[in-house]
């Protein structure tokens, strides 16, 4: 599983970023020439699509351009592409990183039931 998982999401990495680079995100517009892109300002882009998904399900709103579908479904799925642009550009292994988080996770003390119910476990 965590060899599909990796293979899987970096080959929506490579989706996201191609689309994004052939629409010009990536290059001057005017030259063709790469960009150098500023990566705080890209991943506050990401952040941004975040803060719309919790505005739409405090508001309970449904989506302006797919509305067929919540708004924050519609931003966090706008989020994961700008995750995956981001991976892209700067050469991330983004699928092997999560593989590898998930099957760290499986055996940290704080993630474990009875360690998050205790008085100072985790807690949302």
């Amino acid at each position: 599983m965590d060899t599909q998982i990796k293979e899987n999401l970096n080959d929506l990495v490579q989706i996201c970023y191609n689309a994004s680079f052939k629409a010009g995100w990536h290059t001057d517009l005017q030259t063709g020439e790469l960009l150098d892109r500023n990566k705080g300002e890209m991943l506050c882009l990401i952040h941004s699509e975040i803060s719309e998904a919790m505005e739409g399900e405090r508001k309970g709103l449904m989506d302006d351009h797919l509305p067929n579908r919540p708004m924050a479904e519609v931003e966090l799925a706008d989020a994961l592409i700008r995750i995956c642009d981001y991976a892209g550009r700067f050469g991330y292994d983004l699928g092997g990183a999560v593989a590898d988080k998930l099957e760290y996770n499986k055996n940290r003390a704080d993630h474990k039931v009875e360690n998050r119910l205790k008085d100072d476990g985790k807690k949302f």
